[in-house]
């Protein structure tokens, strides 16, 4: 258990901060709040990945690991078009 809360906190920064990486332009949004986005894609493409079959396979297992960065692309690209639209208003 308390393993896979520490997989989730370090696949979860690696993730969130990738996906900043890849998302073009300036996202005006915390490490904290980062963090988090990376952390729920990091459960949620777990969860997507054990539902298919595929999480759990000999060495690394690419597909879970690019299924949850893609979840935080999305993640990421969700909170900046959501602040974005804050700061409008």
């Amino acid at each position: 258990m308390i393993g896979a809360i520490v997989s989730a906190i370090v696949i979860g920064a690696i993730v969130g901060a990738l996906a900043r990486l890849i998302v073009p332009g300036k996202q005006n949004m915390s490490m904290g709040l980062t963090l988090i986005v990376g952390i729920v894609a990091a459960l949620l493409g777990t969860l997507i990945a054990q539902m298919f079959g595929f999480a759990d396979t000999r060495g690394i297992d690419w597909w879970e690991h690019i299924l949850q960065l893609v979840l935080a692309i999305v993640g990421v690209l969700i909170v900046v078009r959501v602040q974005a639209g804050k700061s409008h208003t």
